[in-house]
Order: structure tokens, then C-alpha cells, then sequence
């Protein structure tokens, strides 16, 4: 289903409005983002948030979860969204995935920022996990880059 969404995506991505979003990652995360957009392909739906996704250990992960907020023009939150991102990330690859942005538009001065919140090793019951907030308010601290 991810495939056929991205491919969707990518298909309509001439016609769409694109935000880059701001990747925020915690220091000992098992997952790296990036090529991240924020995509609103028809007017008054949802926006789609699309990203790489990498495996930086030499685990297989069984699962990891994104939290994105998003941040009016003045830096208030007017959003949070925690949301399973992918199953089965092997060792030191990296895929696609895509998230919708449901409850809430996305305006063209609204900052999105996101990250992976948690992550789970194969045939592990732990999880590594890390809160991204204070993160994200920093983030929208400091003006966009053109």
C-alpha cells in the first residue's frame, strides 16, 4: 500500500504544493530521515508527508513510529501526530514512507517538523524511544532557510 501511495504521490507531484519540512532527530536514534516533503496534491484535503527512512544499526527494526507538529507562523502548536511509519527496516537500508496529515490543513506559512519517536529491534520487546517536543519548539526558534 506504501508503494502504490508514493507512486500515487509521485505521479501527481508536478501539481502539488511542496513544503520542506524540518527532520529533527535525537542523538542516539536508530533511524535517520531525510529527503522529507510535505505534499498538498488537492486543495482543501490532506497534506502527505513523504521521507527516506534509514536503518543506522546492524539490527533489523521491527517498527518505528514519526511524531510530526506543526507550527503556526508565529511558532505556536497547532498540531501533533504520532503515527507507525514502516515494518521490517533491515539493517543499514533505507526506504520510503509516506504519513497523511490528517485533522488539521497545512498552510503555506505553517512549519512542519518531525522525527522518529520510537523504534523496536526485531524479536525484542524494548523499544527505544526519546521525547522530540523541546526539540521541535527549538527548531521553529530559528527562521527557515530559503
Amino acid at each position: 500500500m506504501t508503494l502504490l501511495a508514493t507512486s500515487l504521490l509521485l505521479w501527481l507531484g508536478a501539481a502539488a504544493t511542496e513544503t520542506v519540512p524540518t527532520v529533527i532527530q535525537a542523538p542516539d536514534s536508530p533511524v535517520r530521515v531525510d529527503h522529507a516533503k510535505v505534499l498538498n496534491v488537492v486543495p482543501n484535503e490532506p497534506a502527505v508527508l513523504m521521507y527516506a527512512a534509514t536503518n543506522v544499526t546492524d539490527d533489523d527494526l521491527e517498527q518505528f513510529t514519526v511524531i510530526v507538529f506543526v507550527f503556526d507562523a508565529a511558532g505556536t502548536l497547532k498540531a501533533k501526530q504520532i503515527a507507525p511509519a514502516r515494518r521490517t527496516l533491515e539493517k543499514r537500508t533505507t526506504k520510503y514512507s509516506t504519513m497523511v496529515l490528517d485533522g488539521w490543513p497545512v498552510t503555506a506559512t505553517d512549519r512542519v517538523v518531525f522525527g522518529v519517536n520510537q523504534a523496536q529491534r526485531t524479536e525484542s520487546d524494548k523499544w527505544w524511544s526519546a521525547e522530540l517536543g523541546g526539540l521541535a519548539a527549538d527548531a521553529v526558534k530559528t527562521p527557515r532557510q530559503p
